[in-house]
């Protein structure tokens, strides 16, 4: 079988998403993101990558913090419209019910399954994208998101993206156990 050059820019990759907020002029404001990952456990680093354009980056900013709130599948319709629209143009204050952590600056949305409250560390600027690098202060999720004290990703059906242009999807069935399924593999 012979692989064959696609030229795409973009490799379509199924991604994660998220709603990052960030308190702007006085109020809560999110916008759709898929472009963020864990950067390192100790202390804990988390980035996401943005347009420079965008309105929450001026809260991130200013607050020196930000959240990101994982929705489940059900959250896909308002999940969407955070990203189609601008806060610049759009009042998403009350879109969601709000509550704030530790830091008091980083909103956070009290529907979706998982909220990570960041203190912005760092930030790059990449031509027209900007990284920024937050350490997680503290991760919020109800109890009944867990099984055995532990997150169970089937009970918070989190959303995902296929990279670059969609559609949303939803996490599928278990495959493997990650870091035990390999132990006696043989070449």
């Amino acid at each position: 079988m012979e692989k064959i050059r696609t030229e795409w820019k973009l490799p379509p990759l199924s991604l994660p998403v998220a709603l990052l907020g960030a308190t702007v002029n006085g109020k809560p404001n999110f916008f759709t993101i898929s472009w963020f990952n864990m950067l390192q456990d100790d202390p804990p680093l988390i980035s996401a990558g943005m347009s420079k354009t965008h309105y929450t980056r001026q809260g991130i900013h200013d607050n020196k913090t930000f959240s990101i709130n994982i929705p489940s599948s059900h959250m896909a319709e308002i999940v969407d419209y955070c990203g189609l629209y601008s806060g610049s143009n759009v009042d998403k204050s009350s879109l969601f019910d709000v509550f704030y952590g530790e830091l008091e600056t980083a909103p956070m949305v009290k529907e979706c399954t998982l909220n990570i409250e960041c203190r912005l560390v760092d930030s790059k600027e990449l031509n027209t994208t900007e990284l920024i690098i937050g350490e997680i202060v503290e991760v919020y999720c109800e109890e009944k998101y867990l099984s055995e004290d532990k997150p169970d990703y089937r009970k918070m059906d989190p959303m995902m993206f296929f990279m670059p242009e969609g559609p949303y999807f939803k996490a599928g069935d278990v495959i493997a156990k990650a870091f035990e399924v390999g132990k006696d593999y043989e070449k």
